[in-house]
């Protein structure tokens, strides 16, 4: 939150996609921390930490995910941890002070916002249906989101673009939200954010191969047909 007045900017994979030195001094703030309680832990961390797990659990981290969010003084920009063993997600915390949440969930034990338990919307149509989505930092890659999106907003109540992955996934788990798809996610954008989902009820699928997967959220009553209708999307 203490948000800086100027900003060191590094580019990552375009020139759109950077980090600032609020994403860098985070990232290394999370580390030590958990590598002081927790020193056999793995580490994956989207700013480039990297350490093996000896212990069977690694800590996947996106230090401030929403950067561009940031940047702009626009609010959901957030924090976004899980730790994951063999079996995948065993616990994730997304923290946005900005929207005043806080998601946290357990494998096998739920979801929660700000200390209260939540649940996902199950029987909602597609037509009825409030969806999430985000774009790519690659502009050329744009192209089929754009057909997604214009093939799918006839057909919806309406589609938002918040700008963090982790949040929508969240929000999916919390009924604000009736589904969310994305093409491109990096682990540390989900693995906090679909366990929330997930234990919220949603179901969660990366559907595809690559660095190019389509992740698709929603819950129970309508996972199916958004799956379909994005799929009928790019046909």
């Amino acid at each position: 939150m203490d948000r800086p007045s100027s900003f060191e900017l590094s580019e990552k994979t375009t020139a759109i996609d950077f980090a600032t030195q609020m994403d860098l001094k985070a990232e290394t703030l999370i580390v030590q921390s958990l590598l002081a309680a927790r020193p056999d832990d793995g580490i994956i961390g989207e700013e480039g930490a990297a350490r093996q797990s000896t212990s069977g659990v690694t800590w996947v981290i996106d230090p401030l995910d929403g950067t561009v969010n940031y940047f702009y003084g626009l609010p959901g920009w957030n924090v976004s941890i899980a730790a994951r063993d063999s079996q995948g997600s065993l616990v994730g915390v997304v923290n946005a002070p900005t929207i005043d949440s806080l998601w946290h969930a357990v494998r096998g034990a739920g979801a929660f916002h700000n200390g209260e338990k939540i649940r996902s919307t199950t029987q909602v149509s597609l037509d009825r249906a409030l969806l999430g989505t985000g774009f790519a930092y690659d502009v050329a890659e744009r192209t089929e989101q754009i057909a997604m999106v214009a093939s799918l907003l006839p057909r919806t109540r309406d589609i938002r673009r918040m700008g963090s992955a982790a949040v929508d996934l969240c929000h999916v788990g919390m009924g604000a939200l009736d589904g969310y798809f994305e093409r491109g996610l990096k682990e540390w954008d989900w693995a906090a954010g679909a366990l929330v989902a997930t234990e919220a009820g949603a179901h969660v699928a990366h559907l595809g191969d690559g660095a190019r997967k389509l992740t698709v959220a929603a819950g129970p009553g309508l996972f199916q047909t958004l799956q379909e209708a994005l799929a009928g999307a790019l046909n």
